[in-house]
This record gives C-alpha cells, sequence and structure tokens, in this order.
C-alpha cells in the first residue's frame, strides 16, 4: 500500500475528510463511555517539533496512548536536526524506527522535502503554510453543533495567514462560502485564494465578511516567528477584533472559534471567547479525537 501523508487538506478526498469527522466523533463517544480502543498498539509516532505547543503535542501524545502506542517527543535541542544534519537524512533514518512522523515547523517546504524521502506517513501539525491537523477538528466542532458545513457561509477575521490558507482547502473540501477579511498587505497567497475560486472571496471590511455568516473564526494578530511585527500589526489590525457589536451581525446561531492561544483585548474580546456562541474548548478537544481518526487512517493496514 502506497505512503500517504498528510501535509494539506487537499492530501483527503471530500468523502474521506468527512469519514474522519464521523470517526472522530465516535472515537469522542467511545472514549467517554470507556471504550478501550487500542488500534495502534506497539506503534510509534515521532514528534518533530520545531516551534513550541501545547493542544498540538498533548493531543497527538493522548492520542497515541489511548490508542495503544508510544510518542518520542524531538526538538531541535534532542535531534541532529538541530547541528546541521540534512531533513533528507532525518527522513530516512527516522522513518526506518517509529511508524509516522508529525512535524510542527517553520517553511512548509522543510515537511515537504521530509515527506519525500520518508518511508512512512508524514502529518504536518503546522508550517507558516498550512494547519491542516487545526482545521479537522474545527470542522468536527461545527459538525456537531450544526451539522453538516456544506453551503455555509464562514468568516475568517484577520491575518490571511496559516489557518486562513487551511480554511480556504477546507472551503473547496466540503463547499461551503469563505469571506476573508484582512488588511491591506496581509492577505492570504493570491495562489490559494484563486484555487478556492468560487468558495473564497477576500474583502477588506471585516462586517460585511461577518453579515449573517454561520461561522466567525479568527487567530492572533501576531504568530510564532512575528513577534518583532508586533507594534506594526497591533495598529493594522485595530479595526478587525471579534467582539460583540461585530458578532451581532452574524446570524443568530453563528458560532465563534480560535484556534488558541487567544490575545483577550486584541483578536478577540473576553466576552466573545467565553460567550455562548463560543465553541473554542470543544474545539480545543476535538483535536485529541480528529488526530486519533487521522493516525487511524494513514496507518490502516
Amino acid at each position: 500500500m502506497a505512503i500517504r501523508h498528510f501535509l494539506t487538506l487537499l492530501d483527503l478526498t471530500s468523502e474521506e475528510i468527512v469519514a474522519l469527522i464521523d470517526r472522530a466523533t465516535e472515537l469522542k463517544a467511545r472514549l467517554r463511555d470507556g471504550v478501550i480502543d487500542e488500534p495502534l498498539k506497539n506503534r510509534t509516532l515521532a514528534l518533530v517539533f520545531e516551534k513550541s505547543s501545547t493542544r498540538t503535542r498533548v493531543s497527538f501524545e493522548a492520542a497515541m496512548v489511548q490508542f495503544g502506542g508510544a510518542t518520542l517527543f524531538l526538538s531541535p535541542r534532542d535531534t541532529q536536526l538541530g547541528r546541521g544534519e540534512p531533513i533528507e537524512d532525518t527522513a530516512r533514518v527516522l522513518s526506518r524506527m517509529v511508524d509516522v512522523v508529525a512535524i510542527r515547523t517553520f517553511e512548509h517546504e522543510k515537511i515537504e522535502r521530509f515527506a519525500a524521502y520518508s518511508g512512512v506517513p508524514v502529518i504536518n501539525a503546522l508550517t507558516d503554510r498550512h494547519h491542516p491537523c487545526q482545521l479537522l477538528a474545527d470542522m468536527q466542532t461545527f459538525f456537531e453543533h450544526r451539522g453538516s458545513i456544506a453551503g455555509r457561509t464562514v468568516a475568517w477575521v484577520g491575518d490571511g495567514n496559516n489557518m486562513c490558507h487551511s480554511y480556504i482547502d477546507a472551503a473547496r473540501q466540503l463547499e461551503f462560502r469563505l469571506r476573508v477579511a484582512s488588511p491591506e498587505g496581509y492577505e492570504p497567497d493570491p495562489q490559494l485564494v484563486a484555487a478556492g475560486s468560487g468558495w473564497v472571496e477576500v474583502m477588506r471590511d471585516p462586517r460585511e465578511a461577518v453579515a449573517g455568516a454561520h461561522l466567525v473564526v479568527t487567530d492572533v494578530w501576531a504568530s510564532m516567528g512575528q513577534e518583532s511585527e508586533q507594534a506594526q500589526r497591533l495598529e493594522r489590525f485595530s479595526a478587525y477584533q471579534v467582539n460583540r457589536d461585530l458578532m451581532r451581525l452574524a446570524a443568530p446561531d453563528a458560532l465563534f472559534m480560535h484556534c488558541l492561544p487567544a490575545h483577550r483585548g486584541e483578536e478577540v474580546t473576553e466576552d466573545v471567547l467565553l460567550g455562548p456562541q463560543s465553541v473554542v474548548w470543544d474545539e480545543a478537544e476535538n483535536r485529541l479525537h480528529a488526530q486519533k481518526a487521522l493516525l487511524e487512517l494513514l496507518l490502516r493496514r
């Protein structure tokens, strides 16, 4: 069987994404019922992380424990990658010792190079260009609360970053309308927008984007590695805060999501983050269940 990687949402078909969401919801219910599932007994996941993490690391490690497997966490200071070993060599060696590798790094090109030389599945645990595992959890959360997202309208407010890029992929795969409101100079990659033509619209006014939306999503204004731009971004994004007034423009039953961590008082106000429309804690928990379903899919024999 050919090795399958998960570097973007486009590595799965639309049908596979829906089936994975259904399976994640099933696994969530089974866990709460006390059912023990160990389809990955004696299998090993390597986490190669150049960026810090809470939800991604804990959800992957917990997933492997619950599935009967094991995890090795490797930071740059723990491996020869941090001392200049070529990515290709690390991929060749590591994939002879473990069953699957999840990588959290900066440049997306690095994970593509690793996957090209890996003998086992590689999962994108976040790059500067895409964050597909988070989208699996987001979509699971929407399905749980509102049913299918097909035909719905989603508003992305803020930076056209890696999360925004994965929302563009999700709009293509799951056929929802995505309105992206970003300040000038911070729009998503135009090539990805063009690829999502018919599903994605980029605009300036966050009020226009949110009007009638069924889901409103945002992210921090300065991501990891952009700390030096913090002051400039605070100024440029000041009109893109998701607050109560903005949420009133959305559909009455609209949900609010944020991949966390959130900077209260910047991209979102505390009353929205902790309010009745927010599903951020379900969204965070679903990282565990969606990734269990993903691991099961990629390691299916």
